[in-house]
């Protein structure tokens, strides 16, 4: 059986990849794998996702520079999601320019924008999201 057949892929060939900095623990991001992206990012040494809504792969920090090097893959105990420890280039995991996509906290019944933005997206993609 191959590596990849061990994963428990969802009705649509998806696994949750959820990324974690290799130094600190913290969680960055959670994206969508398919067995094209993960062998790439075996093959690649680096994050590469699949985009739902392109449809397409996704290497991550291909337009922002920012780009996740693999340190190492774990899969979970169910085989049905996959845990990235990775090295963030440039610190910044999230496309509101922030270091991680988890950066609102619940609140007294609303999300507060906890983290702060380290670099305009502007600055970073060339244009507003």
């Amino acid at each position: 059986m191959s590596w990849t057949e061990e994963i428990k892929w969802n009705s649509d060939g998806l696994v949750p990849a959820i990324a974690q900095a290799h130094d600190s623990g913290r969680l960055l991001t959670l994206a969508w794998m398919n067995r094209d992206a993960l062998i790439a990012t075996v093959a690649e040494n680096r994050a590469v996702y699949w985009s739902r809504s392109r449809q397409k792969l996704w290497r991550k920090g291909e337009q922002s520079g920012h780009i996740q090097q693999l340190k190492e893959i774990r899969l979970d105990c169910d085989a049905d999601a996959i845990l990235l420890s990775i090295e963030q280039v440039g610190g910044i995991a999230c496309h509101t320019g922030r270091a991680s996509c988890f950066y609102r906290v619940y609140a007294d019944g609303c999300w507060v924008n906890a983290d702060p933005i380290i670099k305009d997206p502007d600055d970073i993609y060339g244009r507003s999201l």
